[in-house]
């Protein structure tokens, strides 16, 4: 095993970890933006206005992109372990 390839295959699972977790982010910060915008046009500043639409949508794109998720994380494994005989 030679350090290139142990720094590309941490470059890999920094890379799949930002995709796997970009979405969920992205929806989360969408409704955050739309809750903050709401409350300062109506001056309401209640503090669990903002957790809950953040959680339903967090929810919703977890729902939404599991199987995408699945996907990368099953195929990311499955060229690890494949990779295993080649290293010894």
């Amino acid at each position: 095993m030679t350090p290139q390839y142990v720094l590309a295959l941490g470059r890999e699972a920094i890379t799949l970890t930002l995709m796997v977790s970009a979405p969920m982010l992205a929806f989360g910060l969408m409704v955050g933006l739309v809750i903050s915008v709401l409350q300062a046009v109506t001056q309401i500043h209640e503090m669990t206005l903002t957790f809950i639409p953040k959680i339903v949508a967090v929810a919703f794109a977890l729902i939404l992109f599991l199987p995408w998720m699945i996907n990368l994380l099953v195929d990311f494994t499955t060229r690890l372990f494949t990779s295993i005989p080649t290293l010894a």
